[in-house]
């Protein structure tokens, strides 16, 4: 039976790089085949309606911050999501185009987080181009070749895969460029070293949230990354997404900090727990 797999497509993304590392350091020996879909949302919808066994998503990057989308998705859908594995991959940005020279080039397509991830190096080689969000890196490659006006921001690889020259590699502001991705599906989690975490509150209350955050800081709980997404039910009313440096079914400490979250809170979301994979080299 062939493990069905969706990421962020189409071909060449960094979210299919991070599935192919996926494949290669947990499904060795399992057959698998990769799925591309249009958007975030699409791909994680496909693991709730079984369309797909696993889906890899981004979810943080180390300029940009966390992706909403992936936040808004995991938390909206009904079905109980539980992250099976963290991929850290590094991302080098490049400019791809046929323009013969930076000058011709009127136009830069990318999906958002890469156009911000390279905001600085845009500003200073290519202020007179206009910039253009798409659904993904590599959703614009495919008619480059007849625009010499236009540049997409992606990686070497999809240049490559392609057939379509790289102008100029690096392109990243900060060369440290990292960005996490989730490998999720509807499996249980055992363990690792990492729990995630969302919840909402009941009111918009003084000192709400800090109580909340208290049940693991109490219990001697690193949080390793806390972010607030608006709940979209009323201006100023915020969920809360927390990762926890710590495993749920090994930790006492962290199963009663837990059962003092869900008491407390309005809504409370475990994504499970589970360990990182990082990747040096794409």
């Amino acid at each position: 039976m062939t493990l069905k797999i969706g990421h962020l497509g189409p071909t060449g993304t960094y979210s299919e790089a991070a599935a192919l590392a996926y494949a290669r350091a947990k499904l060795a020996g399992v057959e698998s085949c990769l799925q591309p879909y249009p958007n975030i949302a699409q791909t994680l919808k496909a693991v709730a309606a079984k369309e797909v066994a696993l889906a890899i998503v981004p979810v943080e990057n180390s300029i940009e911050g966390g992706v909403t989308m992936t936040a808004d998705t995991i938390w909206q859908l009904v079905a109980s999501l539980q992250i099976q594995q963290a991929i850290v991959l590094p991302i080098h940005h490049a400019l791809v185009s046929v323009a013969e020279d930076l000058s011709h080039i009127e136009t830069v397509y990318s999906h958002p987080q890469a156009l911000s991830q390279c905001q600085l190096w845009l500003q200073q080689h290519l202020p007179q181009a206009v910039r253009i969000a798409d659904n993904s890196t590599t959703a614009a490659l495919a008619t480059l070749a007849a625009n010499p006006q236009a540049a997409a921001i992606s990686s070497v690889r999809a240049a490559n895969l392609y057939q379509l020259p790289v102008l100029v590699r690096s392109i990243n502001d900060y060369p440290d460029n990292q960005t996490k991705f989730w490998a999720i599906s509807l499996q249980p989690t055992l363990a690792g070293n990492r729990t995630s975490v969302a919840f909402s509150l009941r009111s918009n209350t003084p000192g709400g949230l800090v109580t909340a955050l208290g049940f693991f800081a109490n219990r001697g709980l690193n949080l390793s990354r806390v972010e607030s997404r608006p709940s979209k039910r009323s201006l100023g009313d915020y969920l809360f997404f927390i990762d926890i440096e710590t495993d749920r079914y090994n930790c006492r400490q962290l199963k009663s900090a837990l059962a003092d979250l869900d008491a407390y809170a309005e809504t409370v979301k475990n994504f499970g727990s589970y360990d990182t994979t990082i990747i040096e080299v794409l």
